[in-house]
């Protein structure tokens, strides 16, 4: 066996070439600086710190110097394919349980105890109201609930919310909040910015979809933290022998479970939908949760090799605390988790020039996830669309493309 070459002597790979990799996001982006403002707000969906275009072509990153030879080690022993397993209702109750195991936040069936009506008004073919519950034993929360006009049950869909290094606005990124106006012109420049200038929720209600949205910890009513301050949340959870991504992915579970059980809503037809961190929940949601029958995830899936490279968003830290599941990389990479929702209806929308997720990241989880599929006599029920000339968005076709698939697959 040949001898490796020996490791560079440095204490850390800084992410050099990041201009390279924010250059050309989004529609017409025809000039250097056009490139820097579309990739400034591509990673702000994601998380990255709010700054300047121009600290935004230069985002920087720190991996230690071997970094290759940990991933080397990242060999996702329990992925199906590779699993000893091979009955696949056995595989994903073990990948779950293992999922599970890596959240460090126990299972929880506080009552919901909900409160209706608050602050109810009318839309155009639905009603708004404020509904407050146990999201879990620690927490109520406050959350947007639409309910189309006419007679139940309905199809639901729970919508979760991006990062966006934006805190003051969790769930009024995506339902109008009619009860808040000193929240309406942060949520309509984020929607202005990121959806066309709509909110996805209200264009669901009106379609005849019950909307539940609830802030995620840290964001509108369960907030603000500040940028700066997620590794630290983070951190005291971890002490506390928690999780602050556990928590998130519980969380998520419950508000599934809350919302198929609502008596104007038809439980069989309970999707999950969400953008760029939010996309993120979507699949994790559909994976650990048997309330929801399909997923819509947008701008968010990749192989985590793929993605832990210089100059990508992931290696600050901050916003990916939400997202990383302490040591579960040893056994599942991101596809694999998503797999464990197979062969459930899922839809995977991305922009080509998506500056946050490689090509090649693109390729792995797109191959990985179509070969789960395929082996369920599945594959019709994956749907993977790259839209080539766009970037880390939302927009009015895409959510047509999503709102058409949900018809189909409710």
């Amino acid at each position: 066996m040949a001898a490796r070459a020996p490791v560079r002597r440095r204490a850390f790979v800084v992410g050099a070439g990041a201009a390279a990799l924010f250059a050309g996001t989004g529609a017409g982006a025809g000039t250097d600086a056009a490139a820097s403002v579309a990739a400034s707000a591509s990673a702000a969906a994601a998380g990255a710190e709010p700054s300047g275009a121009a600290e935004a072509a230069a985002l920087e990153g720190a991996l230690p110097d071997f970094h290759p030879l940990l991933k080397e080690e990242l060999r996702f022993p329990l992925a199906w394919g590779t699993s000893p397993i091979r009955d696949f209702r056995t595989w994903r109750r073990a990948a779950r349980a293992k999922v599970e195991e890596h959240l460090f936040v126990a299972r929880d069936d506080t009552p919901y105890t909900p409160e209706f009506g608050g602050q109810r008004s009318e839309g155009d073919g639905y009603t708004r109201e404020l509904v407050t519950f146990s999201l879990t034993r620690y927490s109520r929360v406050r959350g947007a609930l639409l309910t189309p006009h006419g007679t139940g049950p309905f199809p639901a869909v729970l919508l979760l919310h991006d990062h966006g290094a934006r805190f003051d606005i969790g769930k009024e990124k995506l339902v109008r909040p009619w009860y808040d106006d000193t929240r309406l012109t942060s949520a309509q420049a984020w929607a202005d910015r990121y959806f066309s200038g709509r909110f996805v929720g209200d264009e669901l209600a009106r379609r005849g979809y019950v909307v539940l949205a609830l802030d995620a910890l840290g964001w509108g009513d369960r907030g603000p933290v500040t940028y700066d301050q997620q590794q630290a949340l983070a951190s005291n959870f971890s002490n506390l022998g928690s999780s602050l991504a556990g928590l998130m992915a519980r969380e998520d579970v419950r508000a599934a479970a809350f919302l198929a059980g609502l008596d104007r809503v038809d439980r069989r037809r309970v999707a999950a939908l969400g953008f760029s961190m939010g996309a993120f929940r979507a699949w994790q949601t559909a994976a650990l949760s048997d309330d929801i029958a399909a997923a819509a995830s947008v701008c968010w899936m990749t192989g985590l090799k793929e993605v832990m490279v210089p100059g990508n968003n992931i290696l600050r830290g901050q916003s990916s605390y939400y997202m990383l599941h302490p040591g579960l990389a040893r056994h599942l990479d991101f596809p694999d988790v998503a797999s464990i929702g197979a062969p459930k209806p899922m839809l995977f929308l991305h922009g080509g020039q998506d500056p946050l997720f490689t090509g090649e990241g693109l390729r792995v989880a797109h191959e990985k996830l179509r070969a789960v599929w395929r082996s369920r006599h599945a594959g019709e029920r994956l749907d993977i669309r790259i839209r080539p000339d766009l970037g880390h968005v939302f927009t009015a076709p895409m959510q047509d493309d999503a709102f058409t698939w949900l018809d189909a697959v409710l």
